[in-house]
């Protein structure tokens, strides 16, 4: 049985809607392939040639395009590497690095980071930080809050001040950070090559109560963010409703423009039509990325500017 029957067999709605995206054998194997292991050093801890060195008596390293610290490595189980355990590399998924590339944060600066957990994107933030500024780390669950500082924690992330609130009240805080990222709750869907409980309880009813949570987020992270500010929105799923059609709501509804990723990375074409609406044209600009297209996890990356101050110096 190919992939694509796999995929129908165990849930037709999604093989049927995602059939509309893209419908090739590839897509669909690798929508169900393993995932490879991916890891971020931790400069925050040791040199980056230092730890490279080390991990190359033992492992099979090979370079992330997009992210300098970022490698695939051959490794079974990373919990039984010294190196983990002490911090100095952190199981990431190679895609998920491109988020905190595009937001190019600065020492010194002021960061939101809306939907923290586990902590990954926080720390690869606060390494380019250099740990100087403050980042405020925010996740609504009380335990996944706690699986984030002991993240942080252990990779020695100075700067970050955990807050367990609903992400929509930083609205309040208009015009205030520097940057913000927002790595949205999603239907999860590129991580299925993860976990096949995601694609065994996918729904099109999930897809739309995500579509709605994601556009008050979206909404309030940009108000809080400081004019001539970076605004980073993100999902690991596939669904226009989510990625797109949250940004292109965001675009009709403020002043916010797109900036272009420019990053080595193989893409598919964003979509700007879907279910018979029109999207901005500027959603060219997003990262749309598929299973198949790096061999990871899908993602959507999209860069938001908010006119002013900063950006007519060209900050």
């Amino acid at each position: 049985m190919g992939a694509r029957d796999v995929i129908r067999e165990t849930n037709p709605a999604f093989y049927e809607r995602y059939s509309q995206l893209e419908d090739t054998d590839e897509f669909w194997e690798f929508m169900i392939k393993p995932l490879r292991q991916s890891i971020r050093v931790n400069t925050l801890k040791a040199p980056l040639e230092a730890v490279l060195e080390r991990l190359k008596e033992e492992f099979e390293l090979e370079p992330i395009p997009w992210a300098r610290e970022g490698f695939f490595i051959n490794a079974d189980n990373l919990a039984k590497v010294p190196e983990h355990s002490l911090g100095l590399i952190f199981g990431q998924e190679a895609s998920s690095m491109i988020p905190p590339v595009a937001l190019d944060p600065k020492p010194g600066e002021l960061v939101l980071d809306m939907a923290a957990a586990p902590g990954s994107k926080t720390g690869q933030i606060a390494q380019y930080m250099e740990n100087e500024g403050c980042i405020v780390a925010n996740d609504p669950n009380m335990g996944r809050a706690n699986v984030l500082i002991a993240n942080l924690n252990r990779m020695g992330v100075l700067i970050a001040r955990v807050t367990t609130r609903d992400g929509a009240e930083f609205a309040r805080f208009e015009n205030t950070f520097d940057r913000v990222l927002l790595d949205a709750p999603c239907s999860s869907v590129g991580l299925i090559r993860k976990k096949w409980r995601f694609l065994e309880a996918w729904s099109l009813k999930g897809v739309v109560k995500y579509m709605n949570i994601q556009k008050k987020l979206i909404l309030a992270g940009y108000k809080a963010l400081k004019p001539g500010g970076t605004l980073v929105y993100s999902t690991c799923t596939i669904d226009p409703l989510e990625n797109e059609e949250v940004v292109d709501y965001l675009l009709r509804k403020t002043d916010a423009r797109l900036e272009k990723i420019e990053l080595p990375v193989k893409t598919s074409e964003p979509v700007l039509e879907w279910e018979g609406k029109e999207y901005s044209p500027e959603l060219k600009k997003a990262l749309r990325i598929h299973p198949n297209d790096n061999d990871t996890e899908a993602f959507f990356i999209a860069k938001i500017v908010k006119p002013g101050e900063a950006d007519e110096r060209g900050d």
